[in-house]
């Protein structure tokens, strides 16, 4: 039952708003179909499965809401549900912040966010990538540790001011580390896709397996300030904190405007219109983008249409709830789910061709805020670090502990490579000079 048909879910739907008696009433249909494989030391140790459709009723009076949930969609169940969520909203306080449901909106298009070939996906198939992989390590005699994760998925919207929307979304990722019998050595790679017809884990585990064996016996290299080439895995992770995405997440028109944000201005207001950044950099959010296709709607319903967000250097747009856009007087922007930062042609070894002295980082991790104001952050190198010399990879290093902002870092451009997609994004590989390296790690 997982993926609806529009009709099947708009059909839930309208019975639903017909149960309330409330002032305002909105419903979310989610519904999810998946499986995923977890392989540790060359063997499949774990494997599941997803299959569910749940319910989100949220039902207002006045300045007053409640919401209740179910995954039973009879007509007892679903009146019962509307009945809690009014039985809540009743005994809500007033939201100061209280906005009415939208009315009827235009969605764009996205067709290439579903892909049959991933809603197809069989244990058989999960089992076959995943034996692929690890079949490339057993004959390197390596050790791997794999999550491969796909779902196809729905979400339907309805509302008692007439909005309606709908979406079909599919999604697979797959991420590998790869280590020495020694533990002395480790290498890691990363992809997702809509289309799953684009995967391949033996590919991905080559170059994780490449940079586990290259990796073997690093030499250790003083902290300190570094020319730095940063893999799109090491500037946009799947399920940990980044820089990239620390920066994306800052553009929040509301922290800049209360002075909470490196976009504050002091004495008030924000940043936004000034030239922040390298003038070769440019960020944008488009989810018809076939690439990157996601949601062409909020969780609120506001449409998720193509918008810049920073171009040439320059902060063109922040994203704010419909409260502080209506209170502030600026434009009403969802916060994108998925963006594409602008880059080259340069492939990666283009990068390293290119490069007199400097590090190559495949992976930061355990990465943390420092400085909201400055968006000053610390991690970790790990899964791979070399160092560079006269445009070639001379020798692994020890692991770093650093400490950068996004916005230091995108300061001090010297190249920007070719993008590829990462935890939904499109990002290109970056080299950066001044980059700061404040201590050794001897993890690998």
């Amino acid at each position: 039952m997982a993926i609806l048909s529009q009709d099947e879910a708009q059909a839930i739907l309208k019975k639903v708003i017909s149960f309330s008696t409330a002032d305002e009433c909105e419903v979310t249909l989610n519904g999810e179909t998946g499986g995923n494989v977890r392989s540790a030391r060359n063997s499949i140790s774990t494997s599941g499965a997803v299959d569910n459709v749940s319910l989100v009723v949220e039902s207002r009076f006045g300045k007053r809401s409640g919401v209740a949930t179910c995954n039973e969609f009879d007509d007892a169940t679903l009146r019962r549900c509307v009945q809690r969520a009014e039985e809540i909203a009743r005994l809500a306080p007033e939201s100061p912040e209280y906005m009415p449901l939208l009315g009827p909106q235009q969605y764009s298009a996205a067709p290439q966010a579903f892909a049959k070939s991933t809603a197809g996906i069989t244990p058989d198939y999960r089992a076959q990538q995943v034996g692929a992989s690890m079949k490339i390590c057993d004959e390197k005699k390596l050790s791997s540790a794999a999550f491969l994760n796909d779902e196809a998925g729905f979400v339907a919207k309805r509302n008692s001011k007439g909005l309606e929307a709908y979406q079909q979304i599919t999604n697979l990722e797959f991420s590998i580390t790869v280590r020495t019998p020694d533990g002395t050595g480790s290498g890691y790679a990363t992809a997702d896709y809509n289309d799953s017809s684009k995967f391949d884990a033996a590919a991905l585990t080559r170059t994780a397996a490449d940079k586990a064996a290259m990796s073997r016996n690093a030499k250790a290299l003083e902290p300190g300030k570094y020319t730095v080439i940063l893999e799109p895995a090491a500037l946009v992770a799947n399920s940990d904190a980044s820089l990239l995405q620390a920066l994306m997440g800052a553009l929040d028109a509301r922290n800049a405007d209360e002075g909470r944000s490196f976009l504050s201005k002091k004495g008030g207001g924000n940043k936004k219109g000034e030239k922040l950044f390298d003038e070769r950099v440019t960020i944008y959010s488009d989810p018809t983008m076939p690439e990157v296709a996601t949601l062409t709607f909020s969780g609120d319903g506001r449409p998720q249409k193509k918008t810049t967000w920073i171009e040439k250097g320059v902060v063109k747009n922040l994203y704010t709830s419909r409260f502080w856009a209506q209170k502030a007087g600026i434009p009403d922007l969802p916060r994108p789910s998925g963006w594409v930062m602008e880059g080259g042609t340069q492939s990666l070894q283009d990068m390293i061709k290119g490069t007199a002295k400097g590090i190559l980082v495949t992976r930061l991790w355990y990465i943390r805020p420092v400085d909201p104001q400055t968006l000053l952050y610390t991690g970790l190198t790990r899964d791979g670090t070399f160092y560079i010399e006269n445009g070639k990879i001379k020798h692994p290093v020890k692991n770093f502990r650093f400490n950068e902002s996004p916005i230091i870092m995108l300061n001090n451009l010297e190249a920007i490579g070719k993008p590829v997609r990462v935890g939904g994004n499109l990002v290109p590989p970056l080299k950066i000079r001044d980059f700061t390296f404040t201590s050794l790690s001897d993890a690998v």
